[in-house]
């Protein structure tokens, strides 16, 4: 027998039999999880609170912005002869300007100007906050010395010249300056704690700092942590975001994410200038090669120039001849142009030499503008600062990626390309001036003949003046192209533009507080949702009635709510429940089932022992007694009696005592106590139960007990733990099969579609006992309506003692 507790009576009025898997309940599935509603409140109010501690404590990450512009070179006349050759490239090289912006050493060169590698921290709410600017003390580090780096350090200071320095966080290595790539860890963490003295020098094998007061107070505590320029510089080389504004456009953005607002825009306007700066030396080192050379080809003219002019002047001196005669004016006039113009051939000889040189050592570094060549070269001045252009993008790139790169490659094979096609055109120009220096030497070699006529005074005065202002002119000339060198060099600029400088974001990117609210709402409402889900899905017990209906071709015929009362005759002492109004619809339903027969044998069984099919045949014999119907209760359960103990009675005559000594069945009957119901126990444990029923004996008496009993009741046993239950089944009008609510397995259904279809037994029906909802939902449809109803007006009577008072009222 079930024994129900906490009475909650219900009221199913139809049976149902359709077997639907594709109706799809949205009430239901809503009330099945409103009935955790406590869950969600807690699960919700929960993880909201975590989001909002997270959004007020989390320290907040901004985004500083800056945008540069990427101008294009302006084409000369010889840019389009050569572009289809690959020689000349105006264009800007997007990606290249990316990666050399997020390029490691660039980072090093912006890190220069700024005092990045000492953190400073106080003590927050939750955690550490970062100290930036007008810090309370000053670290000094002496990065040609070994140095401590990462970890985190204590300051408390203890009076105004005083501290203690203790290690706060582990995690230290050293940083050695002469493999500033490669940090070594570190054993010994102790080696800072101390008292120490401010503006003391700090010096042991691992490292060398002064801390200085600038304004920390007695008791103070204040961290830091030391970080080398080489990791930080690959750390925000990493941060850094570079991206195109636009496709359409050449304008980049920069964007780096930090929590010291006023630190990112100083990092990044340090890199845009650091850019900006290095493009210029590029285009300088042209300029200074230019410069350079120039210089060289001064100091000695400078030389030769004094030498002669002291010559010239002692010699006027000591001959008392200043001026020529107009012959010799004449001829030497002549003689200067053409010593003149040989001497700027022979520099523009000597640069040209120097070129090839360069270029047969692939020195591209060295390479000077063809401006000091004094010749209108224009395809010469292109391919030589293409030359140089391109030496500078192989130099950024190799920077950043191996030569096995695509890019690098590419850059590769168009400075070979530009390199052979200068070469040849410094070949020819080197062929060109030389004939150029013969013809003009030839054309001095025959006015020096004309010279030798003039008397040997004059003679040797045009000689040494002919040297002055030869070595004059080739100065003021030279003088002349270094002035143009340097304006050239002050007048270069960078091509490409700083268009908006370094700002940051006014509201944090990090945490969004208000997606962070609406993900811990999600969350709150997801977590209690998914363990609900699986608990649901793993649970194998069947707990509602609608999987019974929808799993199962077998006619459901309702439920059974749960009685309060500590036995099974509900229906006989609490006639007003809820428990015995669904045992009346039940009732009810069996004029529908068997509408011709007056005589109605019921059989009730389960799977397994415990799921109320005694509990359920007691109070069914009881509504039919109730309603005048003579009726008899017969204990077929022979292996496990229990209707003895429910009605108080001596299990000592029974079915197993008439089949196994013959007896008459009358003899066995006993009165319930309770008007129109007998009971025939099962009687005394039979070693063969199943043989028994087998008897014709007992063929007999079950005709003999319909032809005398308006209703017969069988309490049968568990027809999947059993086999002679099912011998009893060709007695039976009707057959009952029960489930209990959160007892049975589900896999109990194929139970009772096997006993349809294997054995053919009409007349089968199933039922819920001992079902319980929660009064504030109902249970949608018939079932929450039915027992709401009924409750609010009256029409029930439940058992509202407690457990205590059932146990006084036992006693």
């Amino acid at each position: 027998m079930s024994t129900n507790q906490n009475n909650i009576p219900f009221n199913y009025p139809v049976f149902s039999v359709s077997k639907s898997k594709e109706e799809f309940d949205l009430r239901a599935i809503i009330l099945t999880y409103l009935k955790y509603w406590k869950w969600f409140v807690i699960s919700v109010g929960a993880c909201l609170a975590f989001a909002f501690l997270f959004n007020k404590y989390t320290v907040p990450v901004y985004v500083v912005n800056g945008t540069v512009v990427l101008n294009e070179e302006k084409p000369d006349i010889t840019a389009d002869l050569f572009s289809s050759a690959g020689l000349v490239n105006n264009k800007v090289n997007i990606q290249n300007e990316i990666w050399i912006l997020k390029s490691y050493f660039l980072a090093e060169e912006a890190l220069k100007n700024l005092n990045f590698n000492v953190t400073y921290y106080r003590v927050g709410t939750f955690q550490k906050s970062q100290i930036y600017g007008n810090t309370p003390v000053l670290i000094e580090v002496d990065w040609n010395h070994a140095q401590i780096v990462g970890g985190m350090f204590k300051i408390k200071v203890l009076e105004n010249n005083k501290f203690l320095l203790e290690l706060e966080e582990e995690g230290i290595s050293v940083y050695n300056p002469s493999d500033p790539f490669y940090n070594t860890s570190i054993a010994d963490q102790t080696v800072f704690d101390g008292e120490y003295a401010f503006d003391s020098l700090i010096v042991n094998d691992f490292s060398k700092i002064t801390i200085k007061n600038a304004g920390a107070l007695p008791g103070e505590e204040i961290f830091f942590s030391v970080s080398d320029t080489p990791s930080l510089a690959l750390q925000l080389a990493n941060d850094l975001s570079v991206q195109l504004v636009d496709e359409k456009s050449s304008i980049l953005s920069l964007s780096l994410q930090t929590t010291i607002r006023k630190k990112g825009e100083n990092y990044l306007n340090n890199l845009m200038d650091a850019y900006l700066e290095r493009e210029l030396a590029e285009k300088n080192r042209a300029s200074d090669a230019t410069i350079l050379f120039i210089q060289n080809q001064l100091s000695g003219i400078t030389d030769s120039l004094t030498f002669f002019e002291n010559r010239l002047q002692q010699y006027r001196t000591d001959n008392k001849i200043f001026n020529l005669s107009e012959e010799g004016s004449r001829v030497y006039d002549n003689l200067l142009v053409l010593e003149n113009d040989r001497a700027k051939a022979e520099i523009s000889l000597r640069y040209y030499n120097q070129l090839r040189d360069y270029l047969d050592r692939e020195d591209f570094d060295a390479l000077m503008a063809p401006a000091i060549a004094d010749l209108d070269n224009n395809l010469l001045t292109t391919l030589v600062g293409n030359l140089i252009e391109l030496q500078a993008d192989k130099t950024r790139l190799t920077a950043n990626f191996k030569d096995e790169n695509p890019a690098v490659q590419e850059i590769n094979r168009r400075i070979e390309n530009t390199r052979k096609v200068l070469s040849e055109n410094v070949n020819s120009a080197i062929a060109n001036i030389r004939a150029n220096i013969a013809q003009l030497t030839e054309r001095i070699n025959t006015i020096d003949k004309e010279i030798n006529q003039l008397p040997e005074t004059e003679r040797r005065l045009l000689g040494i003046q002919r040297q002055f202002q030869i070595n004059e002119s080739i100065y003021v000339y030279l003088q002349e192209k270094l002035y143009e060198a340097q304006i050239t060099k002050a007048s270069n600029f960078p091509k490409n533009s700083i268009l908006n400088g370094a700002r940051s974001s006014l509201s944090p990117v990090f945490p969004k507080k208000s997606l962070n609210l609406i993900i811990g709402l999600f969350i709150g409402l997801a977590v209690p949702f998914l363990i609900i889900t699986t608990k649901n899905y793993f649970n194998n017990k069947v707990d509602d009635p609608r999987f019974l209906e929808k799993h199962q071709d077998i006619p459901f015929l309702g439920i059974i709510g749960k009685a309060s009362l500590d036995h099974a005759r509900v229906v006989l002492e609490n006639p007003k429940s809820g428990v015995t109004e669904s045992f009346r619809s039940l009732r009810s339903d069996m004029s529908y089932l068997v509408p011709e027969k007056n005589k109605v044998v019921i059989l009730f069984t389960s799977s397994i022992s415990g799921e109320g099919k005694t509990f359920c045949a007691i109070n069914m014999a009881s509504v039919y007694a109730l309603s005048g119907k003579k009726v008899i209760l017969l204990g077929l359960d022979l292996r496990k009696p229990k209707i003895a103990q429910d009605f108080g009675l001596e299990n000592n005559v029974g079915i197993s005592t008439i089949l196994s000594k013959e007896l008459d069945w009358r003899e066995a009957v006993k009165s319930s106590g309770y008007e129109n119901l007998d009971i025939l126990l099962s009687g005394a444990i039979p070693p063969n139960p199943a043989e028994l029923i087998l008897q014709d004996s007992f063929t007999q008496m079950m005709a003999e007990i319909k032809e005398s009993y308006d209703i017969v009741i069988m309490d049968c046993p568990p027809v999947g733990l059993v086999s002679e239950t099912k011998e009893l089944f060709k007695y039976s009008d009707i057959n009952i099969f029960v489930f209990r609510h959160k007892y049975s397995d589900k896999s109990n259904i194929k139970v009772v579609e096997s006993l349809r279809e294997k054995e053919e037994i009409k007349k089968i029906y199933t039922i819920l006992n001992d079902f319980q909802v929660d009064h504030r939902y109902g249970y949608g449809y018939g079932y929450g309506y039915g027992y709401g109803y009924g409750k609010d007006y009256g029409y029930y009577q439940e058992d509202k003692a407690g457990p205590i008072s059932r146990l006084l009222k036992k006693k």
